[in-house]
């Protein structure tokens, strides 16, 4: 037997816990372990894992009932037949041999269910309808380039999303048709089916397969969203890119995602962006990484050279006597903070950039300048077929 989950622990609370507070930890957590918030498919995966946790502890944390029934048993919670994840996976507590005689006796076991926990426990004994539910989040992937990202942007982008049908107002129904009473669950959203087993004569509860749970039918569909309630639009959004964001990183968009059912809330869009790698530059943080090849002549004798930014060409002082592999910091010309707290720097490394064609005047002054040194060279002289 697995051990039981401390659902208080997930979320970061205490057993004295107000609903207030679970609420504000499951949503902290929530919006920290969002799989589409993550960077890499690694970081994915794992978030995935403790996202499904957090909203398991959520469920039965939010409701007075489950959260009773759990703090009750504790330990024996999944012995109980109570599980978070699917609320009735297993009565491995529970013995129904003593409801019934085998001979043909009705056994309901949403009665069973509703007295053991209480109505409406995970789908049993309860004929109440599915209420509203949130609209899906959506996720869109938005290509910018290295400097777009360093100093920010402004974006158009055409996000594909399901939104109320304006001409039933969500109702799926025809423009003064009516929407009756489903006759096979009588409004109920659920229909019971017997089964007799060698135990008895069982009952359980399953969705209206005619109605869809909703307990009402749409006399004539409306023809615009064919009942549906909702149509696929397309919307021109205009995105504001924050300087300083990184590759993989998502910008979220409150009510911008698929609209919700039955009055529920819209869903979110997630604009996750896509930073194209620069020709001269790497990131590391909020510092741009650079190599630069330098004349021999600069780094013996010291001198100034213009080096690239992201703002452009500045002169910056080589030392004398400066070898290869030195690398200098120049401040304030990285990339911006995106929470606005300063500048990043630039930090390049040198390399001596070597002529490969020298006249026969520079070979002389550097073989003189090599003898001062003591030192032995021998140029290659060219032959007549070369």
């Amino acid at each position: 037997m697995a051990e039981s989950k401390d659902y208080y622990e997930v979320l970061g609370v205490s057993k004295n816990a107000t609903a207030d507070d679970i609420k504000r930890a499951f949503r902290k957590l929530a919006k920290q372990y969002h799989p589409d918030a993550q960077h890499t498919e690694e970081d994915k995966k794992k978030a995935e894992v403790k996202f499904k946790e957090i909203n398991e502890a959520y469920s039965v944390l939010s409701d007075e009932n489950k959260r009773a029934q759990y703090d009750r048993f504790g330990s024996n919670f999944e012995q109980a037949g109570f599980n978070g994840a699917g609320y009735g996976n297993g009565f491995g507590g529970f013995d129904f041999s003593g409801f019934g005689n085998g001979m043909g006796v009705d056994i309901d076991l949403d009665d069973i269910l509703g007295s053991v926990f209480g109505g409406g426990f995970g789908g049993f004994g309860s004929s109440k309808k599915q209420g509203p539910t949130k609209g899906a989040d959506l996720r869109y992937n938005l290509n910018i380039t290295f400097e777009e990202a360093a100093f920010g942007t402004n974006k158009d982008v055409n996000v594909s999303r399901q939104e109320k049908c304006d001409m039933c107002n969500g109702s799926g129904a025809k423009p003064g048709s009516k929407i009756i009473t489903c006759d096979k669950c009588g409004g109920r959203g659920k229909i019971q089916i017997t089964q007799n087993t060698i135990m008895g004569t069982f009952s359980s509860v399953k969705t209206c397969d005619k109605c869809g749970g909703e307990g009402k039918i749409v006399e004539t569909p409306c023809e615009k969203c064919s009942g549906k309630g909702t149509i696929r639009r397309t919307r021109k959004l205009n995105i504001n890119i924050p300087a300083g964001i990184d590759n993989g990183q998502a910008i979220s968009l409150s009510g911008e995602g698929d609209v919700g059912k039955k009055g529920g809330a819209t869903g979110d869009l997630f604009i996750v962006v896509n930073v194209a790698p620069h020709k001269i530059f790497t990131r590391r943080g909020f510092d741009i990484l650079a190599n630069f090849k330098i004349p021999y002549s600069k780094m013996v004798l010291g001198g100034t050279i213009k080096i690239p930014t992201l703002e452009g060409e500045i002169d910056f002082d080589i030392p004398e006597g400066t070898n290869a592999g030195t690398t200098f910091k120049v401040r304030d010309k990285g990339i911006q903070n995106i929470h606005g707290r300063g500048k990043g720097n630039l930090e390049f490394t040198v390399d001596v950039d070597i002529p490969k064609r020298l006249n026969d005047r520079q070979k002389e002054i550097l073989a003189e300048f090599a003898s001062t040194l003591g030192e032995e060279v021998s140029p290659k002289k060219k032959g007549f077929f070369r």
